[in-house]
């Protein structure tokens, strides 16, 4: 995952990504990306989660508050983790597809399921009948 994720080695999707798409695309929910912030973007050059997604139809219907981090998740402790703040904001134009559906989650590492708590209460004000979550790993 280091590799991957932090190393930058994009290579390693094509490994990583049979095993998320076998676990989504049977299901018949709507598939909502983690997303990365404007400044991991701009170093990493690309989110780890959708790059485990390509050729699945996905709902960007998350964006996160702030432009860049103060600390990468990675580095923070389970307490730090715990008490993160909302960090996501709902995507005005997708608000509406979103609403009646089931929806999955997808993110790369699960930790303390903070992340996905988050994303899945704004899901959930949007109108989502349901929420899952699906980790790469943990």
């Amino acid at each position: 995952m280091k590799r991957y994720k932090f190393l930058g080695d994009y290579r390693l999707r094509f490994i990583f990504a049979k095993e998320v798409k076998k676990a989504v695309t049977w299901q018949k929910r709507l598939l909502v990306p983690i997303p990365v912030n404007a400044g991991t973007m701009a170093t990493r050059g690309f989110n780890q989660v959708t790059g485990l997604l390509k050729g699945c139809s996905l709902v960007e219907a998350l964006k996160t508050s702030q432009t860049v981090k103060d600390k990468r998740q990675s580095e923070k402790g389970r307490a730090d983790r715990l008490r993160l703040i909302q960090p996501f904001e709902l995507v005005e134009p997708q608000i509406e597809r979103i609403s009646g559906k089931d929806v999955t989650i997808i993110d790369d590492v699960y930790t303390t399921g903070t992340t996905i708590r988050h994303a899945a209460s704004l899901l959930y004000q949007a109108g989502a009948t349901s929420v899952i979550g699906i980790t790469l790993a943990r």
